[in-house]
């Protein structure tokens, strides 16, 4: 029975995608030949809208069909209207719905970080592109000592969002660790944290050095699934075992808008140490919590 729940619950979403696809090409096109950013932004709204509908649908079979176990925890005081920089933890494509779940039309239609590979996902590629995500390569260590000029694309990827966000409200997401957390993965890179991997800083320095004049908050995410390994096939099976989501509301610190990241070795080991007290807390916070 949880297999068959979980391919409609396959089929649901694939038939909600298909179902938008055709206003999307519609709109993309459109953006493509739209002269002009202040036009763009008009056709912008459209795809906005077309993106919170695709959302909303697949947010209501999951309730309703899925009906997962999960408890929110979000500030009442959040707002479709402000700017916000969203940094979450990363177990499980499970996570993307589950921020969906916790923030949907509370904050602006949001954009994530994405991996240059995703693009190539039929019309979800499309429309995150049309919607302006952010691609970043993701480089190697040994590619970037060999290049590092390559680190100015992902650079130049992430000032082109923030250029575009001063006028627009966003909430940018970005999963700080990179990629998703397995106890494999910690072991490997040497992580200091039992339940977390490294925060990566560069991304989110980055966009607060261009858009945290306009930031109305940082919002820090945790995301504690009560198995050991989540999977999104048995979420979408209903066999998930209980899920917490914590959204805790922080203020944009002055200090923050006046260094360089890349250019201010003092500013940078500041970030740094402000970012691991964070992923501390957070990683106490899920050493802390029994089910």
């Amino acid at each position: 029975m949880s297999s068959l729940k979980g391919l409609v619950s396959i089929l649901l979403l694939v038939a909600n995608t298909l179902f938008w696809t055709l206003p999307l090409v519609c709109l993309t096109l459109l953006k493509l030949i739209t002269p002009g950013r202040h036009l763009q932004r008009r056709v912008l709204g459209g795809l906005n809208a077309i993106a919170l509908n695709w959302i909303g649908f697949n947010l209501w079979w999951i309730r309703h069909w899925v009906r997962p176990d999960v408890r929110i925890t979000v500030p009442d005081d959040l707002s479709p209207e402000s700017w916000y920089l969203i940094l979450s933890n990363h177990r499980s494509w499970t996570d993307i719905f589950l921020l969906m779940m916790a923030m949907h039309r509370k904050v602006p239609m949001p954009r994530f970080f994405l991996k240059q590979q995703l693009i190539w996902i039929p019309v979800v590629g499309m429309a995150w592109w049309a919607l302006e995500f952010p691609f970043m390569r993701r480089y190697s260590k040994e590619q970037l000592a060999a290049n590092p000029a390559l680190a100015e694309r992902d650079r130049k990827a992430t000032e082109r969002m923030c250029e575009r966000a001063r006028d627009v409200p966003i909430a940018i997401i970005n999963f700080v660790e990179g990629t998703r957390f397995t106890p494999a993965k910690r072991d490997a890179r040497q992580s200091p944290f039992t339940h977390l991997l490294r925060p990566k800083a560069g991304g989110i320095a980055q966009v607060l050095a261009l858009l945290g004049d306009r930031l109305d908050a940082i919002l820090d995410v945790t995301i504690d699934y009560q198995s050991s390994a989540p999977s999104f096939w048995r979420f979408l099976c209903g066999k998930e075992k209980a899920i917490r989501l914590d959204v805790r509301r922080l203020d944009v610190a002055d200090w923050m808008l006046d260094g360089r990241y890349h250019d201010d070795p003092i500013y940078k080991e500041r970030f740094h140490s402000w970012l691991n007290a964070l992923w501390q807390d957070k990683d106490a916070s899920l050493a802390s919590h029994r089910w």
